[in-house]
């Protein structure tokens, strides 16, 4: 087969997807790496009808990549995730109202161009998560205690006219749970927050409990996604849904490249994804050694 990975800058060293990039090639087939942020490219004649089994993008939220990705798919041509499904997520305020409005458990969410406009939010919410709409791998994700400390959410970040949203804190441990999907399965990852910087655990791969392992497959059904992952704090109330990627490291993922250079291949062959079905065709698995549950937070 032959496919093109649209690779932008961040990535451009790191083992995901290179080392997908590798394997393929190892197997036999054809990898074609376009850089958005550094190439000319001539789209006119290699965005084409038949051109490729299909285009996989490794982006960031914001970089040119994911126009190039649509006008594959515009083109008839099949895009790992589906181009659709990926706007869905990259944008945290559409992904946000598209989560709550399908009943998953996300927080309440409110959306402004200037950070101090979340000063009219009741007190009663705060402390806040104040992040970019558009951000990602963490970016300029803030805790902000008190709606007289809002400015430190800009501190140190440029100026900018993008969206920001603003959720109330979830407490929980100070440990995030990541659970990607690959292949139809599902896998969970255990990691230090971004918003307790002082907590230390070891990232490692943890067990997920029957309505964890739900919610994760049911936000592959809502958006869309073949290959994701999902941001799940373990609340008082149980968990929430705070971040959902597409194509994202997999680490601690067992075999990751294989894994997804399989599930790659397999969405290529089959030229489709789950972007708008009411169910996906086969719900994801949790591996039989992954299963037996963590700890309810109930």
């Amino acid at each position: 087969m032959r496919l093109c990975f649209l690779v932008e800058e961040q990535y451009r060293h790191d083992g995901m997807p290179l080392g997908v990039v590798r394997q393929l090639g190892a197997w036999g087939h054809r990898v074609d790496i376009v850089r958005p942020g550094s190439s000319l490219i001539r789209i006119s004649d290699e965005i084409r009808a038949g051109s490729h089994d299909a285009w996989v993008l490794k982006t960031v939220s914001g970089g040119p990549g994911l126009t190039l990705l649509e006008a594959a798919a515009a083109v008839g041509l099949t895009t790992v995730n589906d181009a659709r499904a990926i706007r869905g997520v990259r944008d945290k305020a559409l992904a946000a109202v598209i989560a709550r409005s399908h009943g998953l458990p996300v927080p309440v969410t409110y959306a402004a161009s200037r950070v101090e406009e979340f000063a009219r939010i009741p007190e009663a919410e705060y402390p806040l998560v104040v992040k970019p709409a558009d951000g990602s791998s963490g970016r300029a994700v803030r805790l902000v205690a008190s709606a007289d400390r809002l400015h430190e959410a800009q501190e140190g970040e440029p100026d900018g006219d993008g969206l920001l949203i603003a959720q109330p804190y979830v407490p929980n441990s100070g440990t995030d749970l990541k659970v990607y999907c690959v292949g139809g399965e599902l896998f969970g990852t255990e990691r230090c927050s971004l918003l307790h910087p002082g907590h230390t655990v070891r990232e490692r791969q943890v067990p997920l409990t029957p309505e964890v392992a739900r919610i994760a497959a049911e936000v592959g059904t809502v958006f869309g996604l073949d290959l994701y992952g999902v941001d799940i704090l373990l609340g008082p109330d149980g968990p929430v849904v705070v971040d959902v990627n597409d194509f994202p490291s997999f680490r601690q993922v067992p075999d990751a490249v294989a894994r997804v250079a399989s599930a790659v291949l397999d969405l290529a062959r089959t030229g489709s994804g789950r972007y708008g079905t009411a169910a996906p065709t086969t719900a994801p698995r949790v591996p039989a050694q992954a299963a037996a549950p963590v700890g309810s937070t109930r």
